[in-house]
C-alpha cells in the first residue's frame, strides 16, 4: 500500500490495521443504528391491520416506490391492493425487531406482508415487491415481450445505481460528519453520469420503458426525481439543470395523483400535508393533503 504511514490519508496518519474492528463511535449520523452483524436486538411483534396487504416501511426513496405503487394499484382499481402501512423508524432501530427481522433477515426497508396467500408471503428488497405486486395484479408490467424485458432492465438498472446516489455520494456530501474531497468527487462523478444516462434516454419518449408507465418509472423517480427537487441540498452541487429531458419526465411522474400520495406515506415528520406516519385507508392520506388546502 503506497504512503504506509498514512500521512496523506484521512485523518492523517490513518492507516487501514490489519484486521477491522467495529468502533461504536464512528460511522457518524448512521452509527447508532449501523451493526457489522445481522439478526434481531429486541423482540418486537409486528402489528397487523384488516387488509390483506401489510407494509412495514419508512418514506425514504425505496419506501416510496412501494407506496406509490400501491397508491398506483388502487387508482388503478385494484381494490385488493388496498394496504396497512406501518411506520418502522430506522433511527430508532426498528428494523432490528424481532418481527421485522422475520419478515426481512436483511433489516432494511421496506418489506412487506401478503396475507392472502397460505401460508403469508413475505417479501423484502423494493424491486423484489414492485415484481411481485404488478405480477399478482398484473398492472405496470408488461407480460411479455420486448417491453417486459426492458422494463425489468431499467428496474434492475435502478436497484444496482442507487446506492452510489445514496449510500455513495447522499453520505458523502451530506450526512458524513467531514467532507472528504476524493470521496464527494468519486460519487459525484458517478451521479452525474447516472443522470446523463437517464436525460439521454428519455430525450425522445415519456417513460423509461417506451409509451407506457411502469415499475421502471416507479422505482427510478423517487430516487432522480428527489435529486432533481432538492434531495441532499445537491441542485446547485450537481447543476441538475443539464438534464431538462430528465426533469420533462420527472414533472410528469411527480404530477401523478397516486404519488403525491404515496411518496408522503410512512415519512415520519415535516409540514402539514408532507406526511402521513401510517396509513390504513385512503381517509388517511385525504385528511394530510388536505391540512395544506
Amino acid at each position: 500500500m503506497a504512503d504506509d504511514q498514512g500521512a496523506n490519508n484521512l485523518p492523517t496518519g490513518y492507516v487501514p490495521p490489519a484486521v477491522w474492528t467495529w468502533n461504536r463511535d464512528n460511522g457518524g449520523k448512521f452509527a447508532s443504528v449501523n451493526r457489522p452483524v445481522s439478526g434481531a436486538t429486541h423482540d418486537r411483534a409486528l402489528q397487523f391491520g384488516e387488509h390483506p396487504l401489510q407494509l412495514y416501511s419508512m418514506g425514504t426513496p425505496n419506501g416510496q416506490k412501494v407506496t406509490i405503487m400501491l397508491e398506483e394499484l388502487i387508482a388503478a382499481g385494484h381494490a385488493e391492493a388496498e394496504y396497512d402501512a406501518w411506520a418502522i423508524d430506522i433511527g430508532k432501530g426498528d428494523q432490528f425487531g424481532s418481527g421485522f427481522v422475520a419478515v426481512n433477515p436483511n433489516s432494511k426497508i421496506p418489506a412487506l406482508v401478503d396475507r392472502s396467500t397460505n401460508p403469508p408471503t413475505s417479501l423484502f428488497e423494493s424491486g423484489s415487491i414492485l415484481l411481485y405486486l404488478a405480477e399478482k395484479f398484473g398492472a405496470f408490467l408488461p407480460a411479455d415481450g420486448p417491453a417486459r424485458v426492458e422494463t425489468i432492465n431499467w428496474l434492475m438498472w435502478q436497484m444496482g445505481s442507487a446506492p452510489f446516489v445514496g449510500g455513495g455520494f447522499g453520505h458523502f456530501y451530506f450526512y458524513a460528519p467531514i467532507k472528504i474531497q476524493y470521496a464527494i468527487d468519486r460519487y459525484a462523478l458517478e451521479t452525474k453520469r447516472q443522470l446523463h444516462v437517464l436525460d439521454t434516454h428519455l430525450a425522445n419518449r415519456d417513460y423509461l420503458a417506451g409509451d407506457a408507465y411502469s415499475i421502471a418509472d416507479i422505482a427510478v423517480w423517487p430516487w432522480y426525481g428527489a435529486l432533481l427537487n432538492g434531495a441532499y441540498d445537491a441542485q446547485t452541487f450537481l447543476s441538475v439543470t443539464e438534464y431538462p429531458h430528465l426533469a420533462r419526465w420527472a414533472e410528469r411522474i411527480g404530477a401523478r395523483e397516486a404519488v403525491k400520495r404515496g411518496r408522503i406515506v410512512n415519512r415520519l415528520s415535516g409540514a402539514p400535508g408532507t406526511f402521513v406516519a401510517e396509513r390504513h385507508s385512503a381517509a388517511d392520506i385525504d385528511h394530510a393533503l388536505t391540512a395544506t388546502g
